[in-house]
């Protein structure tokens, strides 16, 4: 079974899955090793590994950390062509749809698909959207793209419907890395009516309450990061676990 199956199989068994995203440069190296047994044990279902930035050049060391310290799938969220390597059990291969930017939507595919390929690292095509919810974020930044904007619902759907139609395997919808709020629910569960791809939500979710509203509209698995950087207490992620995988999809 590949990582794309584990992950259909916890979408199906559990409802929703509940997936943290670790930037390389915002937890200490000496940190991570306990973080990820921490977090695993109060039942996330994956992590997420990259970040707009790599201030640090230990991406590999440190992916690795992860992978040793856990059962769950291990998948590089790259945010560079640097953001490669075989240690993980899979890549997303992220198209930015939401952006005109070539570099991001073929540009730095072609320059990555042979190493990826000569890795046979596993990669999954996912149609990155950046949502914008006020604060410019690094993703933006970086990219030099501008997000959907949260209350303009249709034109999400119209990007996940191409998406869908390219063959994508799913979507991603990232208000990005300390956004004001999140992705809108309106957004998410216009998304969910109209594609059948499973939807990863991240950026802004702060609270369990939050997480559950983001399942509730249509999400497929929801990421947290931030808040996870300023208290990575693990009772808080056993309750957004406990949260994410009770929580009543769509309703």
């Amino acid at each position: 079974m590949n990582t794309f199956e584990r992950l259909t199989r916890i979408r199906e068994e559990r409802g929703a899955g509940y997936l943290i995203l670790i930037d390389p440069d915002k937890i200490a190296e000496e940190k991570l090793p306990g973080f990820v047994r921490q977090a695993t044990e109060a039942g996330v279902d994956g992590f997420l590994v990259g970040g707009s930035l790599m201030m640090t050049n230990a991406f590999e060391k440190l992916l690795g950390l992860v992978k040793r310290n856990t059962t769950v799938p291990v998948v590089i969220f790259p945010g560079s062509l640097f953001q490669v390597s075989s240690l993980a059990d899979a890549i997303l291969f992220l198209v930015l749809i939401s952006g005109r930017n070539p570099e991001h939507l073929i540009g730095n595919q072609v320059l990555a698909a042979p190493i990826i390929k000569k890795m046979g690292l596993e990669s999954i095509s996912t149609g990155y959207m950046l949502i914008g919810t006020g604060r410019a974020t690094s993703a933006e930044f970086m990219s030099n793209t501008k997000p959907i904007p949260n209350h303009k619902p249709d034109i999400a759907v119209a990007h996940a419907l191409a998406a869908e139609l390219i063959g994508m395997k799913c979507l991603y919808l990232d208000a990005g890395s300390g956004a004001d709020q999140p992705v809108s629910d309106e957004m998410i569960a216009a998304i969910r009516k109209r594609s059948s791809l499973p939807m990863i939500v991240g950026g802004g979710i702060r609270t369990t309450e939050e997480a559950r509203r983001k399942v509730s509209a249509g999400a497929s698995f929801v990421v947290t990061g931030t808040i996870l950087e300023e208290d990575n207490d693990p009772t808080m992620i056993r309750q957004f676990a406990q949260t994410i995988h009770s929580a009543k999809v769509g309703a």
